[in-house]
């Protein structure tokens, strides 16, 4: 079921699903998390890492961030950092060679990121907050992997659905996922239609007039 709904996500686009939400009365939406490297639309099942302020503590382990969220992840997942409030990197190039290498389907970042031009290289999809040139290390150490996080006001479960490209990223529980996605597939549906009519020659003021405006009302 899972596999069949990831097929489905990603055949939609990010605001799709964000308006699918809004008609479901549900949250997910976050903003100001913009791509960073690659392109297209990526979706899959969420890995979280929690990171800290500060160096390890004395007696804890030395792994550096986000490595055993890589081999926890598969062909399926999408790895989600929470890093807010912290002035250096919460993922790097050698992370990101690791991540494209174990088939990790992108990251998340609720912070800033680092060696974009590796990651734009290596085309590997990666979203945050923010960008910088200082090391993680010394600066901020990993507290946990695969446990709840928040960024803004949605908290994030592992094995939650994300859907990202270039508007932004969207979460979704995994108990919504289906339908939320089978609502986000109607709008799409829709939108398409409008398209279409528009191309005929039908007036925008028209194509976009109550019937858009009262969209989301009716999917409810």
């Amino acid at each position: 079921m899972s596999t069949e709904l990831l097929e489905r996500l990603r055949q939609l686009d990010a605001c799709s699903v964000s308006d699918a939400l809004d008609a479901l009365g549900l949250t997910g939406a976050v903003t100001g998390i913009a791509r960073r490297s690659g392109g297209g639309v990526v979706a899959g099942r969420v890995v979280t890492v929690a990171l800290a302020k500060g160096p390890t503590p004395a007696g804890g382990p030395k792994v550096h961030l986000g490595a055993r969220a890589i081999e926890a992840g598969d062909a399926n997942s999408i790895i989600v950092v929470s890093h807010p409030g912290i002035d250096a990197g919460g993922w790097g190039g050698v992370l990101t060679q690791a991540a494209r290498l174990a088939g990790i389907q992108g990251v998340i970042v609720d912070g800033p990121l680092r060696d974009v031009d590796e990651a734009n290289g290596l085309d590997f999809p990666i979203f945050a907050r923010a960008t910088t040139v200082r090391t993680a290390r010394g600066r901020v150490h990993e507290v946990a992997t695969n446990v709840p996080v928040t960024i803004e006001a949605v908290t994030i479960a592992p094995g939650d659905y994300v859907i990202s490209d270039g508007s932004g990223a969207v979460f979704i529980a995994a108990d919504e996922a289906e339908k939320v996605i089978r609502t986000a597939e109607r709008i799409a549906a829709k939108e398409r239609l409008m398209v279409e009519a528009l191309k005929s020659g039908k007036p925008v003021s028209q194509v976009l007039g109550a019937d858009y405006e009262d969209m989301l009302e009716a999917m409810q």
